[in-house]
């Protein structure tokens, strides 16, 4: 096995199977696969067919490398070894991500958090490397937000924001969360608690460029930006396009455009001036009755807004509050906001975060430290653990579509950095921090 090492630990060497990682990620990836020109692509929702076939592999790929595997009342799954010369009820050094996609989306986001903390705990453990705490991986439910909630759906649940009875009542207008998970065969029992975790880790693609434009093969994020969803309606007038004149009309369309731009020229205005981080963006609107003939009498937006910093999103949310009022007495319309959706910016752990640099400077791995400028479930973890966000170059930049990609070299140094961490942190046996 070796002697013992710097940290306490067993000096042995930690080897990852690239290829195996591969594997496991484009085998997944042609669940709900999508024809593109370029790139690859997927569509799975939470407990659609795709999404169904990629549990069942990772739930075999688990057994496989001999985890122990659960899956909670909402559909998180988590799959764990202890070492035989460890405590099996020392709080565990857990890694993870999420199975599901956005419509459309790519083959890396969600799936290269899974199957390197697979990778990494098979890894850890065929190494020699000594570890007292259990490794385990997590899959969370639902946390692109597509169907039945609005993001981060299963990590809402470990982390005690979201209840299981509550989280299983949601729908997606035809069908609940918890009947789609029975007749999917993944409503299983307990909740995950991520309280009782020692550390937590998700390593994903960046879905930005500036690792790539930098030259460096693994990010560290120190923040990661708040999120403030919202849905809003501007109620017209549909009439006649050919006989209302122009005078005449309450176009809820006209009005729409209008926001559009003020939400755009808010945030501009907002990165220009503060932490360079605010953005807004309206991404969904439906027009009604949505034919060519008739003037638009209502139209539904879907609204997010982002910062690090949170008072930046709270003046995005005054200036949208203020927008709708105005609307409403130049155009004739009348305006509602609801806003569902709030996660505040998060601070990540340091204490984590310096095991990654030192697990880097292991293996002369280069880091930048950056922030995310997208949610994840680390932001919820966050709340009752130390945890900590790494992330691997994307090419070109690219996320949420086909032509999202990561160098499977780039995969497999970020997934060798990853197996160090958890042996590190494994190793350590202090009291796990209490948070209030």
């Amino acid at each position: 096995m070796g002697s013992a090492g710097r940290d306490g630990i067993v000096d042995a060497t930690i080897d990852i199977d690239a290829d195996s990682l591969r594997t496991d990620i484009e085998r997944t990836g042609d669940f709900g696969s999508v024809d593109a020109e370029t790139g690859l692509g997927r569509t799975a929702l939470p407990a659609d067919d795709a999404n169904v076939r990629a549990r069942e592999y990772l739930v075999e790929r688990m057994e496989s490398v001999g985890l122990d595997v659960r899956v909670d009342a909402v559909g998180n799954i988590a799959g764990r070894w202890t070492p035989s010369a460890g405590d099996p009820n020392a709080a565990p050094v857990v890694a993870g991500s999420h199975l599901d996609s956005v419509p459309r989306g790519g083959i890396f986001d969600g799936l290269l958090g899974v199957y390197a903390a697979l990778e990494a705990v098979r890894a850890v453990r065929d190494s020699g490397v000594a570890v007292e705490r259990p490794l385990e991986v997590v899959s969370f439910t639902g946390e692109e937000g597509t169907r039945f909630a609005d993001g981060v759906l299963g990590s809402s649940v470990a982390a005690g924001e979201l209840s299981v009875e509550d989280a299983l009542d949601l729908s997606d207008g035809r069908v609940s969360l918890g009947t789609a998970l029975e007749e999917a065969g993944f409503r299983g029992t307990g909740r995950l608690d991520a309280s009782e975790w020692h550390a937590w880790l998700e390593l994903h693609i960046e879905q930005g460029g500036h690792l790539e434009e930098a030259g460096v093969p693994l990010g560290i994020v120190t923040d990661i930006t708040g999120t403030t969803r919202g849905h809003v309606s501007i109620d017209g007038r549909a009439a006649h396009s050919g006989t209302t004149g122009m005078h005449a009309r309450r176009d809820a369309l006209v009005a729409a455009s209008e926001f559009v731009l003020n939400v755009e020229e808010t945030a501009t205005e907002i990165a220009t001036t503060g932490t360079g981080t605010a953005v807004g963006t309206v991404g969904r609107l439906n027009p009604e009755p949505n034919v060519v003939n008739v003037v638009p009498g209502n139209v539904s937006m879907r609204l997010d807004l982002r910062s690090v910093d949170q008072l930046e999103i709270d003046r995005q949310v005054r200036a949208v509050e203020t927008s709708l009022d105005d609307l409403e007495h130049e155009h004739g319309v009348e305006t509602s906001l609801d806003i569902p959706y709030e996660i505040p910016p998060t601070r990540l752990s340091e204490r984590v975060r310096d095991t990654v640099e030192t697990a880097a400077s292991r293996h002369g791995v280069e880091t930048l430290t950056l922030h995310s400028g997208a949610g994840h479930d680390t932001m919820q973890v966050a709340n009752v653990t130390d945890a900590a966000l790494l992330f691997a170059p994307s090419t070109g930049g690219y996320s949420h579509s086909p032509k999202e990609w990561a160098d499977w070299s780039d995969c497999a140094v970020a997934t060798r950095v990853l197996a160090e961490c958890l042996a590190l942190l494994a190793s350590n046996t202090e009291q796990h921090h209490t948070y209030e």
